[in-house]
C-alpha cells in the first residue's frame, strides 16, 4: 500500500477470512472459552526478520493464553523450546493446520512436547500455522452467559424461573 500510495496508484483493500479463523473452524474449536482462555496472541517466531524482545515467544508463553503462530514451521524446534521455557507444560494441547480452508488442508493435533515431531513427520515446512493452548482440545468448559435465558443483555430481559 505504501508503494502504491507513493506512486499515486489507486487501490481497494478487500478483507478476507484470516487463516487463523479458518483453522479454528476446521478444527471445530473456539479460541476463547470461559474459564479456559480469553485472549488470543497472534505472532511468529523470530527468524531472519527479528521480533522485539518484549514480543518474543518466551515472553508471550508466560501468559499461557491461546497462541496462534504463523510463518514458523521451519523454525518449529525453536518454537517448541521457547514455548516450554516460557511456561507452557509439555502436555499443553497444540494443533498444526496446513493450508487452512484449501482443498489440500491438513490438520493435526498434538502437544507442545510433540509439536516439532508432528510437523516434521507431516513434512510441513511452510503454509501452516500452529495453535497452542487448552482451547485446542477443551470440551468441558463453562458455557457463555450471553445465550443463557437467565442472563439479561441489551437485547432481552432475563427469564426468571
Amino acid at each position: 500500500m505504501d508503494i502504491l500510495d507513493s506512486c499515486g496508484i489507486p487501490y481497494e483493500s478487500v478483507p478476507g477470512v484470516s487463516s487463523f479463523c479458518a483453522a479454528a473452524a476446521s478444527l471445530g474449536i473456539e479460541y476463547t472459552l470461559p474459564d479456559v482462555s480469553q485472549s488470543v496472541i497472534i505472532t511468529r517466531v523470530a527468524g531472519r526478520t527479528p521480533v522485539p524482545e518484549r514480543e518474543s515467544i518466551r515472553s508471550y508463553a508466560m501468559h499461557k493464553s491461546t497462541m496462534v503462530v504463523f510463518l514458523s514451521t521451519s523454525l518449529v524446534e525453536d518454537l517448541q523450546r521457547e514455548l516450554l521455557a516460557g511456561g507452557y507444560s509439555e502436555d499443553t494441547p497444540a494443533a498444526v493446520v496446513y493450508k487452512a480452508s484449501w482443498k489440500e488442508e491438513k490438520k493435526m493435533t498434538c502437544t507442545v512436547a510433540t509439536l516439532s515431531k508432528t510437523v516434521r513427520e507431516a513434512g510441513i515446512n511452510n503454509s501452516a500455522l500452529m495453535i497452542i493452548g487448552d482451547c485446542v482440545t477443551h470440551k468441558n468448559y463453562m458455557k457463555s452467559k450471553l445465550y443463557d435465558e437467565s442472563f439479561s443483555t441489551e437485547f432481552r430481559m432475563a427469564k426468571t424461573k
